[in-house]
């Protein structure tokens, strides 16, 4: 109890960490706005084939990143002030010095995640209203968990976040990896052909998350959440291994 009380209490001093949570709300919102206005500009929607779910979660493509900065923060920035000396001779147990810091990680994400998909589904669905376009209303089949999936896909992009800001050790390089898997391989993979481009478009593990809080996608929600929450387990047991084995 001692070391989470510590770590929340180094958490929620640390100013970045609510500037990264208010970030996320505000980018993701104005984003998906922008992605709202640009579809009821261009008149082409189609009812009969038209997401307004999916295309009002269109921000948050980039607020993952943010979420992600949030998530890795949480350690780099240790490393970044040489702080990481001290923490480790007071928790030598290096796992549980991770484990209590995914959890202040996620419970800080789920309050900005649940913040972040409420703001976002109502701003949006009211902008799509307003542009002529079809909206959807919380109570309509699928979107309440398709809003699940999107909370739970934020959390989870925060303990990735996490997870290679404590392989990398760095700010920057955490930010690089996560911008690359969050945004380099989706963008490239429609143009990789053959069995490599199939599986990166359909079963790359922030790809299948993205699907599941959709309602037209073509694979089922819950094993695109699945693949994204399996690859966050492997993301943190390498941090694990990582924080064990090299020296601070």
């Amino acid at each position: 109890m001692n070391l989470f009380a510590s770590e929340w209490i180094k958490t929620r001093s640390v100013r970045s960490t609510w500037v990264l949570a208010a970030a996320t709300v505000v980018v993701t919102v104005s984003v998906s706005l922008l992605g709202v206005s640009a579809l009821a500009g261009s008149g082409a929607a189609s009812p009969a084939e038209f997401d307004p779910v999916g295309a009002g979660f269109k921000g948050i493509l980039v607020g993952q990143i943010l979420i992600a900065m949030l998530g890795a923060q949480s350690m780099t920035g240790e490393y970044a002030t040489g702080q990481i000396l001290s923490t480790l001779t007071v928790v030598p147990k290096r796992g549980a010095l991770l484990g209590t810091k995914a959890a202040i990680t996620g419970l800080v994400a789920l309050v900005t995640a649940v913040v972040t998909v409420a703001a976002t589904f109502a701003a949006a669905q009211a902008a799509l209203a307003a542009g002529g376009l079809p909206s959807a209303d919380i109570g309509d089949p699928d979107t309440l968990r398709a809003a699940a999936c999107a909370t739970l896909y934020l959390v989870l992009t925060a303990l990735i976040g996490l997870g290679f800001g404590t392989i990398t050790r760095s700010g920057t390089g955490a930010l690089s990896v996560v911008v690359a898997i969050a945004l380099l391989v989706p963008a490239l993979a429609p143009g990789v052909p053959g069995t490599v481009g199939e599986v990166l478009r359909t079963a790359w593990p922030l790809t299948a998350g993205q699907a599941s809080y959709t309602i037209t996608a073509d694979s089922s929600p819950l094993s695109g959440i699945a693949v994204m929450t399996v690859f966050t387990v492997w993301t943190m047991l390498a941090a694990h291994l990582t924080l064990r084995i090299r020296d601070a």
